[in-house]
């Protein structure tokens, strides 16, 4: 059998989306396998007879045509995702000469892509992926420390503090899973995961799915806590703390078990990195759109209960300041909710790709820095504990060196004697007595 086949290109495109659509790499084996199928169902001799064989030219498969017969195909799915919503398919023609198939007309990248020619899919995805890499890595190292300075610190351990912790451990376990993800699907450039059916690669998106989804389920509980706090007087803190832990770590649990049930039983494909069971990948989606919605609601309704206490006569200040203040606190609250997710929550997975792995890849892989900025390192709490234990420290230093000069005194200076040392030491106690109940009230919260 005459068959015409250039090399597999070395298209290793990341679609590194959560959402339902199957990776470009995956796309170009998937059409070849189904040319090599065809091309098998069709006799030598038949091929013999006309001037083109079949060919398989990496992006399009070309059924094999006779000298002077030209041959037109519609633009290969794998540029469906890269076209404007309102472009036509294009048509793709060879011409079979005697010297064998021509070159296509139009190429593709005049007729099939909707970005100029200077662009190309492989060098934007690898942007992205660079991008949230960064985000990413700001974000764990960032989480990390603020998870030591709210453990290490014991007056920080209050209610408030454990969601805020809780919040952080999911973002840290989101970084962790997206790494993990990458390394397994996308460890060399040409690596080979569509046909993968391996436990571990499956349990690897197992984790990634339940990670992504307990980080939304605590912005929820944060939103949650926060509007529970405004609205009811007496607020159980401790025993509404337990059912935001189970909510928070449970119902991922139990949304990501029944979907991996589900998957292995209806849709065992591949590592089960593509959703194209859209039933099934609701399982999933459907709780993260609700919380993500209901958040949105709650943001509303802290809104509307923020305008109502400023503008109370209880509230001083005049009518800029109260702008500003409301303004403020708008925009500590929209990433603590992850308010920014609603952009996309309900658009199909195929519209606005581009747009989306920069927004949901990109910015929001740097969610994970502006919260543990905005609720740990700027936190009036949090400093005026840090500044507190820095005091201690140096009160701490100044006995060490004063016993160190009372056990050698040829080793102290004659410009430093015992008073001073006694009243560097008193002075710094004082300070840390005045500070210490600006410690227990100060803190970065919203203005009531």
């Amino acid at each position: 059998m005459s068959i015409e086949c250039a090399p597999i290109s070395g298209f290793s495109l990341f679609i590194l989306t959560l959402a339902a659509s199957e990776s470009e790499h995956c796309i170009i084996k998937r059409e070849h396998e189904k040319c090599m199928d065809r091309i098998m169902l069709h006799s030598p001799s038949d091929d013999l007879e006309l001037g083109c064989p079949w060919m398989w030219d990496n992006l399009t498969c070309w059924q094999a045509a006779s000298v002077g017969e030209a041959v037109v195909v519609n633009c290969p799915e794998l540029f469906h995702d890269f076209m404007g919503p309102d472009a036509e398919m294009g048509k793709i023609s060879r011409n079979c000469t005697e010297d064998g198939w021509s070159e296509p007309f139009p190429h593709y990248v005049d007729v099939c892509f909707f970005y100029d020619n200077t662009t190309k899919p492989d060098m934007y995805y690898a942007s992205v992926k660079a991008l949230y890499t960064v985000g990413y890595s700001t974000s764990l190292v960032s989480l990390t420390t603020a998870m030591v300075i709210l453990c290490r610190f014991r007056k920080l351990h209050c209610t408030r503090n454990f969601i805020h912790m809780n919040l952080f451990v999911s973002f840290i376990l989101r970084a962790i899973s997206v790494f993990i993800k990458d390394g397994v699907l996308y460890a060399q450039e040409d690596s080979d995961h569509c046909f993968v059916h391996t436990v571990a690669c499956k349990a690897v998106m197992v984790f990634f799915h339940y990670c992504v989804m307990s980080n939304y389920f605590w912005l929820f509980i944060e939103g949650l806590y926060l509007f529970t706090l405004l609205v009811e007087t007496f607020f159980p803190e401790r025993r509404y703390f337990y059912w935001y832990t189970i909510v928070g770590w449970g119902t991922p649990t139990i949304c990501v078990t029944v979907w991996a049930v589900l998957r292995l039983h209806f849709h065992d494909n591949g590592c089960w990195d593509t959703n194209e069971n859209t039933a099934l990948w609701w399982v999933i989606k459907g709780p993260v759109v609700a919380s993500i919605m209901i958040n949105f609601v709650l943001f509303i309704g802290i809104i509307i209960i923020l305008v109502q206490k400023l503008q109370s006569p209880d509230i001083g200040g005049n009518e800029s300041s109260i702008y500003l203040r409301l303004a403020r606190s708008t925009l500590l609250l929209i990433p603590l909710f992850g308010i920014h997710y609603t952009v996309f929550a309900f658009s199909p997975e195929d519209v606005s790709k581009k747009e989306r792995l920069v927004f949901e890849l990109g910015l929001g892989s740097f969610q994970g820095f502006v919260v543990a900025v905005l609720y740990c390192f700027l936190n009036g709490e949090v400093q005026s504990e840090i500044k507190r234990k820095w005091r201690s420290w140096t009160v701490n230093r100044y006995f060490a060196v004063d016993l160190k000069q009372q056990r050698h005194p040829s080793l102290a200076s004659s410009g430093v004697n015992g008073g001073t040392q006694l009243s560097i030491l008193s002075k710094s106690s004082s300070q840390i007595r005045m500070s210490s109940p600006m410690a227990e009230n100060a803190n970065i919260s919203l203005p009531t």
